[in-house]
C-alpha cells in the first residue's frame, strides 16, 4: 500500500488528530493546488483543481489539527465530486 493510499485510508477513518499538512498532501495527491491570496489572506486558504468547485477552509490555529466538521465537509465534497 502506497503512502497516498495509507493517507486516504486514514482520512476516511475520520481521525481526531488529522493535521493540516496531511490534508494538504492528500489534496495535492488528488490534483488540488493551494491558493493563499496575498499577505492579507490570514488563515483563509483555498484549494483549486480545474473543473471542480473551490475548497475554502480556515487553517486551524493555534493547533495544527483539523476540526471534525472540517474533515466531514471535505469528505462530503470529495465524495460528491467522485474524487475518493
Amino acid at each position: 500500500m502506497s503512502k497516498r493510499e495509507k493517507l486516504r485510508k486514514r482520512f476516511l477513518s475520520f481521525p481526531s488528530d488529522f493535521t493540516w499538512e496531511e490534508l494538504v498532501t492528500l489534496l495535492a495527491g488528488l490534483g488540488f493546488k493551494e491558493i493563499a491570496t496575498g499577505k492579507t489572506s490570514g488563515s483563509r486558504v483555498k484549494f483549486y483543481k480545474e473543473g471542480y468547485p473551490l475548497i475554502m477552509l480556515h487553517k486551524p490555529h493555534p493547533s495544527n489539527i483539523l476540526k471534525s466538521y472540517q474533515i466531514r465537509e471535505i469528505n462530503d465534497y470529495l465524495e460528491t465530486e467522485d474524487l475518493l
